[in-house]
């Protein structure tokens, strides 16, 4: 067994016991709202619907519900502390918080009675604001480990075209990359599986602004091949800039969901709710 299938075993194992935090709902289906239809007579291609959860007793997310569109980027905004990144996680069904209410769906299929394994498999991809780069693994080991279960997404020499430099440092350990390139190797291994919806926590934190500028070139190019993505970002201006709609949490609950340009043209919505 090779070092890459060696951590893909333990990598499965922790899953197993990650997939039993998940909420149980009863019937399949959660008790919170149906899932609202477009002008269409279909569900949005992305909604989560009345979510509630809780880190144990502390209440996180109280009653957030939103729509994605098929192609659309969505910018989730907030003060540290408003529920962004526990929204994103509840969204990929990580176990924590724990979600107690609520439904969660995607191109039609139900995820809130997934693990966060089945979530994966069904197609939403999280990019964590730690990254989860594989300590003891190359760069392309990373990438490899990401493909070994289908559905595979993009191959690793479409992934080097995105990111050339991931591509000459190929052969070096992830862990030792600059956190600009840890960046980049975190956004390609959740492209080298097949996802529908890219989960971006954080992408530009503790980053150098000239490094901030080639991750947002990346996600440029990410948004002009119509990748549905929800992206928690503190550097809220750029966020704005890349996104189509704009959600805005307070206090785990949303105060704002409208165009980008609007939060961008209302100085004091920003300084309300983002203090900028």
């Amino acid at each position: 067994m090779n070092k890459v299938e060696q951590t893909m075993e333990k990598t499965d194992a922790a899953g197993g016991e990650a997939g039993g935090l998940g909420v149980s709902f009863e019937g399949g289906r959660a008790p919170g709202k149906k899932p609202t239809l477009t002008t269409g007579g279909q569900p949005a291609f992305f909604s989560c619907w009345d979510i509630h959860a809780y880190y144990g007793e502390s209440y996180i997310v109280q009653g957030v519900s939103f729509d994605v569109r098929e192609g659309e980027i969505v910018a989730l905004l907030g003060r540290n502390g408003a529920g962004k990144t526990s929204t994103l996680r509840s969204i990929a069904r990580v176990g924590s918080p724990a979600v107690t209410h609520g439904e969660i769906w995607l191109d039609h299929k139900p995820v809130h009675d997934m693990s966060a394994y089945q979530a994966a498999q069904n197609g939403i991809g999280l990019v964590p604001e730690d990254r989860r780069i594989i300590q003891g693994l190359s760069v392309e080991e990373n990438l490899k480990l990401a493909q070994i279960a289908p559905p595979k997404g993009w191959s690793i020499e479409r992934i080097y075209d995105l990111f050339p430099r991931l591509g000459e440092r190929r052969t070096q350990e992830g862990t030792t990359l600059s956190g600009g390139e840890q960046q980049m190797l975190a956004i390609g291994r959740t492209l080298a599986r097949d996802i529908k919806l890219l989960l971006l926590d954080e992408p530009y934190e503790g980053l150098a602004p000239v490094i901030v500028k080639e991750i947002e070139r990346t996600l440029e190019e990410i948004k002009n091949l119509g990748i549905t993505t929800v992206i928690v970002e503190q550097n809220a201006i750029a966020a704005l800039h890349l996104a189509d709609r704009a959600i805005i949490l307070d206090m785990g609950q949303i105060v704002f969901d409208g165009v980008s340009q609007e939060v961008l043209d209302n100085a004091e919505l920003r300084q309300q709710y983002l203090a900028i």
